[in-house]
């Protein structure tokens, strides 16, 4: 078996562990991350690494040439366009497809100041009947949506520390005490504090899960009186039992792929 025929996909915690799982099983792979900061993530694993965006057709000829049997696919909960380009791409080449999605925290969490958002449009304009200083938690791609969405408010951004990202929020207005490059997840003290400190009046987030400390990033913000905006997952592109959505359930995926072969 080729590293190639069995493809991760994914620059998350949930990539690096089911890297390990592979790792050890003795399963040759490839994981696929878009950027550096993915390749750094990724740490100390057996596989071979790509580092680079696949548009849709780059990735049909990539899974043609390494003759790939297996996409994993474990990219964030909200990369929608990346899961749907690969599923697309996996139909075309005829190739197994999973979907490793991390669980959701807490997802009957009500609360008078919780409001759950199906798009970054609606978290607008729930945003601003709320407040004026608005914290944003939903990672730095959207930033230009958020700016344009929210033009008259205080945005504050929480970013990852990376000088491209931190270039970005500059060119798109963010001042010195409008970016704050940090690599989570936080606990529910540091984020208490984090919202005391910066006079945060609205936050918005989204539901990623355990991993992406949400539970520490809702609670203290309901705790201590401050609106929390939840944008709703996207539905996955895959169903039945290719979609998974523990390392337990991988666990068990990998072992009835390997008796197959």
């Amino acid at each position: 078996m080729t590293a190639g025929q069995v493809l991760v996909i994914g620059g998350t915690s949930d990539a690096r562990q089911i890297c390990q799982q592979l790792d050890a099983a003795n399963v040759r792979y490839t994981l696929s991350v878009a950027t550096p900061t993915g390749q750094q993530l990724a740490g100390n694993i057996r596989g071979q690494v790509r580092c680079g965006r696949l548009e849709m057709d780059d990735m049909v000829a990539w899974l043609q040439h390494h003759g790939t049997r297996w996409v994993i696919d474990a990219s964030h909960p909200y990369a929608d366009v990346v899961s749907r380009n690969i599923a697309a791409a996996c139909e075309q080449a005829q190739v197994l497809l999973s979907r490793y999605q991390r669980p959701e925290q807490l997802p009957d969490l009500t609360h008078p100041l919780l409001f759950y958002v199906a798009t970054l449009e609606e978290a607008c304009a729930k945003a601003r009947e709320l407040g004026e200083r608005i914290l944003l938690t939903t990672g730095s791609k959207d930033l230009a949506r958020w700016r344009e969405g929210l033009p008259d408010k205080t945005l504050l951004a929480r970013v990852l520390p990376v000088p491209e990202v931190v270039a970005q929020c500059a060119a798109l207005g963010f001042g010195v005490g409008d970016i704050f490059a940090l690599c989570g997840p936080f606990s529910a003290e540091f984020n208490a504090a984090f919202y005391r400190q910066y006079q945060v009046e609205v936050m918005i987030t989204k539901a990623s899960g355990a991993e992406g400390g949400y539970l520490e990033k809702v609670q203290p913000a309901l705790d201590a009186g401050i609106p929390c905006i939840v944008i709703a997952r996207p539905q996955s592109a895959v169903s039945g039992e290719e979609l998974l959505n523990s390392q337990d359930a991988f666990a068990g995926r990998l072992r009835r792929w390997l008796a197959a072969q």
